[in-house]
C-alpha cells in the first residue's frame, strides 16, 4: 500500500523529483485545478517512462462506464504495456464501480497509473478518506472569493513575474471570479506584454470589459451611483453578461457593506482574515460602507434577496428584475 503524499499546495501541482506514485486521487470541485493536477501528473508520468510521450493515457466518467468495462480497463496488459488510465467524477460512481476502483488503487495492476478524480462530494463521498491512505493527494478546492487575490499573484509568479496589488484587483474587477479565465488571463497578459505587466496594461487590454462587468456594477451599486450603475447594466446585458453573475457581485457588494457598517478603525492587514475579505477591498469598501443607514442596509438586504428570486423565478424578465433592483440598491446607498 503506497504512503499517502499531498501535493505543495491548492493552486500548484507538486513537480516532484522521483518516479511518480501509481495512485493518485485528486480531489475538489474546482475543475481548472482539477485539470492542472491531471496533466502534470500525466506530464510527471511520461518524463519517467520509456515510451514518453507515446504513453496511452485513457480517460473515463465513473458515471458512463459499466463494471465489466472498468474490469478490463484496470487489467494489466497483455503485451505489458505501461498506460495511465484517469477516472473522473468518481463522486457519480456506482457502488459496484467504486468498489472495483477502491479495490484497484490498494493494488494497482503493473505498468498502471491510476488518476482518481473526486469532487469530495456526492453520494461515495465515505470513499475519499479510503483513496487518500492509498496515493498521493492533489487539491481542486473550490478558491473563495477572499483568495482570488493569492491565486492571481501565484498564477504570476509562475511566469516569474512581480505585479503590485493593483494590478491584482483591477484584473479580477475585469475578469471575475472564474479562475479559468483569470489564469488565461494572466497568461495572456504575461505574453502580449514581454513579462512586464503594470495596472495601464491591464486597462488597455480590457478596454470596455471592466466597465461593464458584474464588479465594477457591484462597486457603482454600494457608491450610489444610480446612472452608472443602470447603464452598466444595461450594456452588460447586451454583451452577454449572466443575469445571475450580476446579481451575485451586487449581492455581495451588499453583504460587505452591512458586515463594515458597524465597525470602526479597519486595519485591511489585520482585520482582513476575520471579516473574510482581502485587504485591498476592505481598504476601499469600509469608508463607503459607513455612509450607509442602518435603515438602508436592512431594506437593501430584502431588496437583493428580491432581485435573486426574480432571476432565478422561471416566469419573470429577468433583465427588469436585474435592472429594477440594482437601480434601488444604488438609491439606498444615497439615503441618509
Amino acid at each position: 500500500m503506497a504512503p499517502s503524499r499531498r501535493s505543495r499546495t491548492t493552486f500548484d501541482p507538486a513537480e516532484g523529483s522521483g518516479a511518480p506514485a501509481p495512485v493518485h486521487i485528486i480531489v475538489g470541485t474546482e475543475d481548472f485545478l482539477a485539470d492542472r493536477h491531471r496533466h502534470a501528473i500525466v506530464k510527471r508520468v511520461r518524463e519517467n517512462s520509456p515510451t514518453g510521450d507515446e504513453l496511452t493515457v485513457t480517460t473515463v466518467r465513473a458515471g458512463d462506464i459499466t463494471a465489466p468495462e472498468l474490469t478490463e480497463l484496470l487489467s494489466p496488459s497483455l503485451f505489458g504495456e505501461d498506460r495511465i488510465v484517469v477516472i473522473t467524477n468518481m463522486n457519480d460512481a456506482g457502488k459496484e464501480p467504486a468498489s472495483l476502483v477502491l479495490a484497484a488503487a490498494k493494488d494497482p495492476a503493473p505498468g498502471i497509473t491510476l488518476i482518481i478524480q473526486h469532487s469530495g462530494e456526492g453520494r461515495t463521498k465515505a470513499m475519499v478518506s479510503k483513496l487518500l491512505k492509498l496515493g498521493e493527494e492533489h487539491r481542486a478546492d473550490a478558491i473563495p472569493v477572499r483568495e482570488l487575490p493569492t491565486f492571481v499573484q501565484s498564477e504570476f509568479h509562475r511566469f516569474r513575474v512581480r505585479v503590485s496589488p493593483d494590478v491584482v484587483s483591477a484584473l479580477i474587477e475585469s475578469v471575475g471570479s472564474n479562475v479559468r479565465e483569470l489564469a488565461s488571463a494572466v497568461s495572456q497578459l504575461v505574453a502580449d506584454n514581454d513579462g512586464k505587466v503594470d495596472l495601464e496594461a491591464v486597462r488597455r487590454y480590457y478596454t470596455g470589459t471592466a466597465e461593464v462587468s458584474s464588479f465594477s456594477i457591484a462597486d457603482d451599486v454600494i457608491a450610489g451611483n444610480v446612472d452608472q450603475s443602470v447603464a452598466k447594466v444595461r450594456r452588460a446585458l447586451q454583451l452577454g453578461v449572466a443575469h445571475m453573475a450580476i446579481s451575485t457581485a451586487v449581492c455581495r457588494g451588499i453583504s460587505e457593506v452591512a458586515r463594515l457598517s458597524g465597525s470602526r478603525r479597519i486595519d485591511p492587514y489585520r482585520d482582513a482574515s476575520r471579516l473574510g475579505m482581502p485587504p485591498w477591498k476592505l481598504k476601499r469598501t469600509a469608508p463607503i460602507a459607513q455612509r450607509w443607514s442602518q435603515a438602508a442596509i436592512a431594506e437593501a438586504v430584502q431588496v437583493a434577496a428580491q432581485m435573486e428570486a426574480g432571476i432565478k423565478g422561471a416566469a419573470g424578465d429577468q433583465d427588469s428584475a436585474v435592472e429594477l433592483g440594482v437601480r434601488r440598491l444604488a438609491e439606498l446607498a444615497r439615503m441618509k
